[in-house]
C-alpha cells in the first residue's frame, strides 16, 4: 500500500526486522518531504542531530552525528542522480546518512551498497529505503581508515559533502581507486569543504582524472549553496 500524500510505502513496524523497527523507541524522530523525480520521499531522521552528540565519542575517535541532518548536497545529488548516472548498475554510496541518495539511485534502477561508519545512519538509510522503495539496499559499516576490502567493485560510486575535513581527502581517492570497475565513475557532490583542493591532489596521485560535470545553484532560506559535480574516472593507461 502507498501513502499518496508522500509517494512512500506504509510499512507497518510489525513487518519491519526488529532493528529497523527499534527506531521508534531509540530516537525521537521527525519527518521531512523531499522532492524527487518519481515522486516525493518522506524521510525519517533524528528530530534534532545535536541530541545525538556524545562526548566520548568525539574523545575517541571525533564522531560527529553529521549522518543524521538532510544536508543541501544531498538533496541535490538526489534529484540529478537519474541524469548523472542513467546506466542502471552496481552503485556503491560513500556515507550513506539517511539514505536519501541511496534511494534515488534504487528508484533510478541501480543495484546499491550504502556504507557508513555509523551503524545507526545504515538503520535509518535501511528503513527510509524500505518506506520509499519497499526494497533494502545492501547496508554495510565501512570505515575510510581502514576500507573493507570485500566490498567489491561498482560501475558508480558516489558521495556528498563528505571532503569536510582535508585528512578525508587521500582516503577517499584510494578507496575510488578500490571500487571502480574499470571504466566505472565516481560521482560526488561538493559545496566548496576544506578537503576539496586536497581531494583533487590526491585523484591526481592515484592516477585519477577529476573534472567538473555540472553546478547546481541550491537556496533554502538562509543556506545559499553552489553544489558542484565532479566526474572522477581512471586515466586511460
Amino acid at each position: 500500500m502507498t501513502n499518496p500524500a508522500t509517494g512512500n510505502a506504509a510499512v507497518p513496524a510489525t513487518t519491519l526486522p526488529a532493528d529497523l523497527a527499534a527506531i521508534d523507541a531509540r530516537f525521537t524522530t521527525g519527518l521531512t518531504m523531499i522532492e524527487l523525480p518519481g515522486g516525493p520521499v518522506q524521510l525519517l531522521h533524528p528530530r534534532n542531530a545535536d541530541d545525538l552528540i556524545s562526548e566520548a565519542d568525539y574523545v575517541m575517535d571525533e564522531r560527529l552525528p553529521y549522518w543524521a541532518d538532510i544536508w543541501p548536497s544531498s538533496r541535490e545529488f538526489a534529484r540529478l542522480i537519474s541524469t548523472l548516472a542513467p546506466t542502471p548498475g552496481r552503485l556503491l554510496e560513500l556515507g550513506c546518512g539517511l539514505g536519501l541518495v541511496t534511494i534515488a539511485a534504487m528508484r533510478a534502477g541501480h543495484t546499491v551498497t550504502a556504507t557508513d561508519y555509523y551503524a545507526d545512519a545504515l538503520l535509518f538509510t535501511r528503513r527510509n529505503a524500505i518506506a520509499a522503495t519497499g526494497r533494502e539496499p545492501v547496508a554495510r559499516l565501512a570505515n575510510w581508515r581502514s576500507w573493507p576490502d570485500d566490498i567489491g567493485r561498482f560501475d558508480v560510486v558516489v558521495a556528498s559533502d563528505v571532503l569536510y575535513e582535508k585528512e578525508y581527502a587521500p582516503l577517499l581517492a584510494a578507496i575510488i581507486t578500490a571500487s571502480l570497475v574499470p571504466g566505472g565513475a565516481a560521482l560526488f557532490a561538493d559545496p566548496g569543504r576544506v578537503g576539496l583542493d586536497d581531494f583533487k591532489a590526491a585523484c591526481a596521485a592515484q592516477n585519477l582524472l577529476i573534472s567538473e560535470r555540472l553546478k547546481a545553484p541550491y537556496q533554502d532560506g538562509i543556506i545559499n549553496q553552489v553544489i558542484t559535480i565532479y566526474e572522477i574516472r581512471a586515466r586511460a593507461a
